[in-house]
Parts: C-alpha cells; structure tokens; sequence
C-alpha cells in the first residue's frame, strides 16, 4: 500500500481524488494548502505527491520545485486548470514525474499514481531553464493537452522528432516551440521546405557546396546542416523528398555527418532534426515511395497535431489570440463576442488553424463594428456554419461555457442541471411551434406532451404563441 498526499483547496476535488485512491488501496493524506502540504510532509514524505497549481498560499509548482530539491526519490503528480504549453513545460522543468490538466479523468490519475508509487526513485531531469509567455501554441482541449505533454517531456532531449497532421494545423510552431524552450535556444532554427526545392538541388540546399564544386559554383555556400550548426534543422514537406535525397539523408542521420559537394571531408552535424508532414508515411513505405529505415530513423518521437475540427473548444481562444495578433501590427482593434465563438466552433475548418488566422485578419479589416458578431462571422463563412454537423458532445460542451460565461456562479451553486436542461427546453419548444406553424396541439404531439402541459411550459418560460 501506498501513501499519497493530495492537495488542493477545492474540497470536492480532493474528496473525489481521496475517495478513488482509497478504493485502488493507497493510504490517503489531504492538505488545503502549501503549509498544510509543509505539516504533512513534515511527519514523513509520502510515496507520491499530487498538487494542484493554484492555491491560497502559493505556487504548487515553486512547491514542487521545493518537494524535489527536499525529497528527489518523490514522484510528483500535478493538476492545473490552466492547461496551456507554458504550465506542462513547467510542470516537467520543475521535476514533476506526470503533468494532468483539469478536468481530468479519474482513471488517468488513478494509473499514474500507480505507476509513480512503482517506479519511486525515478525523477524526470530538469534540462532546461524557465520559460514563460509568448509560446505560440494555444489550446485547452484535451487533444492539444496531450501534445503539450509530449513536447513537454522531449524538449529538453536532442531526439528527432517527427510531427504530423493536416495543412495549416501549425507543424512547425511544434518545431519552434521544441527549439525555443530547449537547450538549444541559442543557437540557429532553420527551417527548409523539402517539397519547394527542385530534386537537382536538394543536395546543395542540405549539405552546401564548395566553390567550383560546379557550373555556377562562383563560392562557398553552406547548406542547411552547417547554417543550424548546434541549434534546430526543421525538415517540413519530409514527406515530398525524392528517393535519393533520402539516402543521403538516412546516411547523415546514421553516421552524424555530411559531407558538402566538392569537400574534401565530411562535417560534423551538430543538429537537432524535427520533420513534418503531411503525408501518411507509413502508407508510402508500404507502396515504395519513402524509405523504410529513413520512417524509423525519424519517427524516434512522433507527435499527431489534430485538425481544428477535432478541438473545436479551442477556436474561440485562437481566434482572439489572432485578433490581438492583427491589432499589433497595426490592423483594427477588434473583439470577439461570445456567440461569435459558438459559431467558429460549429465551422469545419478545411484550412484549420491557418484558415481560421486568415478570417481573423479579414474580420480585423473588413468588420464595420468593434466587437464581432455571430452574424458577422457567418456571413464571412458565407453560411457554412448552419451546415456543419454538430456532435451532441460539443453542443453540450458550447452551451455549459455559454451559462458559465453569463452566470459563473451556476457551476458552483449545484443548479447547473436545470439550468442546462432550462436553456434547452425554451428552445426545443419554440422550434416545435415554429415547424406547426404556432400550433399548439400539433406540436404537443411532436414533443410528448398534452396540450395542457405544453401551455404550462409555454406560460413558464414565457413563450407567446406566436412564437
């Protein structure tokens, strides 16, 4: 059995927490603060650590940072509400053993204890020096939490990492985050478009060349490895590169150097490769189009950016983000109203997070009005968004954020259910009456109900007739 110290100010989370520890069998200590947390650790270190981050008398990071310098053998788990890249990379830099961002699943915390307790002694290093703001990748969905968390644990290693996902889902902001966050900062990122460089000249543009190394060669020109000499080489488009640049490439991976056209000796690359695409790779190596061994040699670390389409929570934060980001550089100051949001949430997004960027700077420029509407965006759309399928989940999820924007104290005031349940209901009969035409009896036959209750429902939700 094992002893966890939970802590959390919230006494829900940490009667919830508690409750499913003790029933996977581990010995349960709670704390509502970082001095309680200090008297409990006080009277012996416990197994494993879950701390929340924000609490009413600190930092459960700094805390963290603390617990590690204090206790190295103690496995930290941490919980945050504020789910971003900057709080998972922290979480890591300050030794934590798992980050989770809130809401999390109980399941989830449960194995992770588990797994800490089980593997006590082991401490996640600290490579790399604390770095907050401007990181370019937003998101708090659970999708995007999951790419947080694997960047957050590789950032800090030279491993090559291969990120894929569709156009525009933001490939090389992965890249530049990995680079800027890591111990390689100071040094160059260079970025190089596989599927932009004629087949003739890949060779040149990688490894450069020496003069008279050619027709044309007039001076010696390096190439990409030597330009990002001890920093970041991203490699987007990998997946457009020809067979016989793959050689060479698969043969600079495995030996560590490159030699330029027309050198005498190789040179050393002193590189960290990150690669992106598109492309389904594992299918082009099954059909002969990408080299089996070049997949492997890249795929050390994947990362799967999702489509926009598939974290649509997170389009009303980025939409703002780029409406800021338009204001800077001097384009009309706009904001976003609320059911603008709900509306970018229901649009499918083709061009994910680059179509959404593109329609933020257009609305910047082309919106009579400060703040933007629904209305607004949907004629920017050109009425895409009344087509868009709509999953019950993420129609629940819109509406939950909606009454918590109007009215935050309904999530803690235990009416949330018929709230929900009210804000469904005046709508759900309103459309009843408007398909019959406003009448009554046929669309208390539509929805279930007598006619008498129907008009009470009407009468309490103030509903005319004529609606």
């Amino acid at each position: 059995m094992s002893r966890v110290l939970v802590v959390d100010d919230d006494a829900s989370v940490r009667t919830v927490i508690a409750q499913a520890l003790r029933r996977a069998g581990h010995d349960v200590m709670t704390a509502d603060s970082l001095s309680a947390a200090g008297r409990a650790l006080a009277s012996g270190a416990p197994d494993v650590l879950v701390t929340d981050v924000v609490l009413p008398d600190g930092d459960g990071l700094d805390h963290a940072r603390r617990v590690a310098e204090r206790f190295p053998d103690l496995p930290v788990i941490v919980l945050s509400a504020r789910n971003t890249l900057s709080t998972a990379v922290r979480a890591t830099e300050a030794g934590a053993y798992e980050y989770l961002p809130k809401p999390f699943d109980l399941d989830a915390l449960t194995l992770a204890v588990a797994a800490a307790a089980a593997r006590r002694g082991e401490r996640t290093e600290q490579v790399w020096a604390e770095e907050e703001g401007g990181l370019p990748l937003l998101g708090r969905s659970p999708a995007m939490q999951a790419v947080y968390r694997v960047i957050a644990r590789v950032v800090g290693t030279d491993l090559t990492v291969l990120v894929t996902g569709e156009s525009g889902t933001g490939k090389e902001l992965v890249a530049r985050a990995l680079h800027d966050l890591g111990p390689r900062r100071a040094a160059p990122f260079v970025a190089i478009n596989m599927a932009a460089i004629p087949r003739e000249l890949i060779e040149a543009e990688l490894f450069g060349y020496e003069r008279g190394a050619f027709t044309g060669a007039a001076q010696r020109t390096a190439g990409r490895f030597e330009q990002a000499a001890g920093g970041t080489l991203f490699l987007d488009e990998i997946g457009d590169m020809p067979l016989e640049a793959q050689t060479r490439l698969l043969r600079v991976l495995q030996q560590g150097e490159f030699s330029p056209v027309g050198a005498p000796r190789p040179v050393k690359a002193d590189v960290r490769i990150v690669a992106a695409t598109n492309r389904d790779l594992a299918a082009q190596v099954t059909q002969g189009a990408f080299r089996e061994d070049l997949f492997y040699r890249l795929n050390v670390v994947p990362i799967a950016l999702p489509p926009l389409r598939e974290r649509r929570d997170d389009a009303g934060l980025l939409a703002r983000h780029f409406l800021e980001g338009a204001a800077a550089q001097g384009l009309p100051r706009r904001h976003l109203a609320p059911d603008a949001a709900d509306v970018l949430a229901l649009h499918d997004w083709p061009g994910n997070v680059r179509e959404l960027e593109n329609l933020m700077r257009r609305l910047a420029v082309l919106s009579r009005d400060e703040v933007i509407g629904a209305d607004t965006v949907r004629v920017m759309l050109g009425g895409a968004t009344e087509e868009a399928e709509l999953s019950l989940d993420t129609a629940v999820r819109l509406l939950i954020e909606r009454i918590e924007r109007s009215e935050p104290a309904v999530l803690e005031s235990g009416e949330l259910y018929d709230r929900v349940l009210a804000e469904v209901e005046r709508p759900l009969i309103a459309a009843m009456l408007q398909r019959h035409g406003g009448n009554q009896l046929r669309a208390a036959k539509a929805l279930g109900l007598n006619r008498n209750t129907l008009k009470k429902r009407m009468d309490s939700l103030g509903i005319t007739p004529r609606m």
